[in-house]
């Protein structure tokens, strides 16, 4: 079942590194830093030091990316616990029972839950993935042009049917994102939507367009405000007490590893991911709860379940990346960029042809949980008060690192211009409620989305034939119809139920 040989290499080449472990710790405190202060997410902190990678190798880059990833995926709690206020999206259910557990004192025990259930549900994820990725490597191996061109277009729609309402907006911003990424000169030497700019030939900048949407425009969105959080009452942090709470843990396995089984599993369906895998979490180990009524008013399942579910999600994320090539959530999209940046194709001939890299970069991440548990116990204190910085001081070098990335990353004016773009386009994105994830999942998935469609119409001999001939194409079909059929009955159902009125 296992490549035994690809994994000793993947161990050889791991410790033949040094470098690998000086960026590793340096991108979970950046992960640390940037999950603690709201409205800087994960996506941001990789957004920003993505341009970094340009001078690591390929297995050192996607480390240091997933690091800012495992960082981030405990950093959020810090605020959400302290502060009521969740670090990023996927702490959202964290503030539920972390606030209030702060409010009786509870703060240290409450931190360190949720740091030892981060650790354990980023590892059960890894070690998840590490069990599935050889027989997965076989089925996907039987994918053609025409599954592989259809796999893109569910993702674009699982993406749709989680926005709450809003599916055909983020349909139309995934659509428009592969718009988009079809500027420039094809593979038949025809110009697409350059307006005869010189600057677009080669295309948009998709590295530069990501920092711009994710980035850049949270930043517009802050310059009104003073703070990030008011109210800078300062809270007692104990290491010992935070440490207890981390053993602590053995009172809560169930929730543990049902929360890790959850998010694992969601997080390989594209457009979940935390955000989504947290809450259900929750609402799963509610539901289960013989006491539910204690949820909301400081039980410590409600942060384990949330925690343990964010953070294993980051492993099943990682499936779509490394044996599709198809990014599923936010940072994923993200870390396709990295892989771009070395000219590394994710999907089934990577896992295929470069086992031991795949392995080596498991491998990785589950040494990067250790040094979690280390390095936030020891940064906890530090992280706390960056949550305070003011705006004044906190946006002056986050700016300068957005506009001098996106510079490194084009090497001409063109990077800025796009970065400034995109920017207030995702301003408006967010104004109006399209989603920004879609359009950069379309942004990324546009030319293979192209690419594959070519190459099955040149297999039908000039049809596309082959889309509606393969048992897995048409059961792909099938999905797509049903998707699309349930967000319209959906949309029906909430215009034709009767508005709740006010009654006396």
């Amino acid at each position: 079942m296992f490549d035994f040989p690809a994994i000793l290499t993947a161990f050889t080449s791991l410790f033949s590194m040094p470098m690998a472990w000086v960026v590793v710790p340096l991108g979970i405190f950046i992960g640390l830093v940037f999950g603690a202060i709201p409205g800087l997410s994960i996506p941001i902190a990789m957004a920003i030091f993505l341009p970094m990678t340009l001078y690591m190798d390929f297995l050192e880059s996607i480390l240091f990316m997933t690091a800012i990833f495992t960082g981030g995926g405990f950093g959020g709690s810090i605020p959400a616990i302290l502060m009521n206020v969740p670090g990023t999206s996927a702490a959202i259910a964290t503030c539920f029972d972390g606030y209030p557990m702060a409010q009786k004192g509870q703060h240290n025990k409450a931190l360190g839950l949720a740091l030892s259930a981060s650790t354990i549900g980023t590892a059960f994820g890894y070690i998840m993935l590490f069990v599935i990725l050889e027989p997965l490597s076989h089925i996907v191996l039987r994918l053609g042009p025409a599954e592989l061109f259809l796999v893109a277009v569910v993702g674009l729609l699982l993406i749709g049917l989680m926005t709450e309402g809003r599916f055909w907006r983020a349909i139309t911003a995934g659509a428009l994102g592969v718009l988009l990424a079809m500027i420039g000169m094809s593979s038949a030497g025809t110009e697409r939507g350059t307006f005869g700019s010189l600057y677009l030939l080669d295309g948009i900048d998709t590295n530069a367009a990501m920092i711009g949407l994710f980035a850049a425009s949270e930043l517009f969105l802050l310059v009104k405000s003073d703070y990030l959080v008011k109210g800078h009452e300062n809270r007692n942090v104990s290491i010992r007490e935070i440490i207890s709470g981390f053993f602590s843990i053995r009172h809560n396995l169930g929730t543990l590893f049902r929360g890790s089984a959850l998010g694992a599993g969601l997080g390989v369906i594209p457009g979940l991911g935390s955000s989504i895998a947290n809450l259900v979490s929750y609402s799963v180990t509610k539901r289960f709860s013989k006491n539910p009524q204690s949820f909301g008013q400081g039980n410590p399942d409600g942060v384990v379940a949330a925690e343990s579910a964010n953070s294993s999600s980051e492993g099943g994320s990682m499936v779509g990346l490394l044996a599709l090539g198809i990014p599923s959530s936010a940072a994923t999209a993200i870390m396709l960029s990295a892989f771009s940046m070395h000219n590394v194709t994710g999907g089934p001939r990577f896992i295929s042809d470069q086992k031991d890299v795949v392995y080596a970069i498991i491998a990785g991440n589950l040494i990067q949980t250790v040094m979690l548990a280390v390095i936030g116990l020891l940064f906890i204190r530090f992280i706390v008060y960056i949550v305070r910085v003011p705006l004044a001081y906190l946006l002056p070098p986050i700016v300068i690192c957005t506009a001098l990335g996106s510079y490194t990353l084009t090497s001409s004016i063109s990077g800025p211009f796009t970065l400034l773009a995109f920017s207030i386009l995702g301003v408006l994105m967010k104004r109006y409620g399209y989603s920004v994830v879609a359009m950069v999942i379309g942004l990324l998935l546009g030319l293979m989305m192209e690419g594959n469609l070519v190459r099955t119409w040149q297999l039908g001999g000039g049809s596309l034939s082959p889309l509606i001939e393969r048992p897995i194409s048409i059961g792909i079909l099938a999905l797509i119809a049903l998707s699309i059929a349930g967000a319209a009955y959906g949309a029906w159902r909430r215009h034709s139920s009767p508005q709740p009125t006010l009654q006396d």
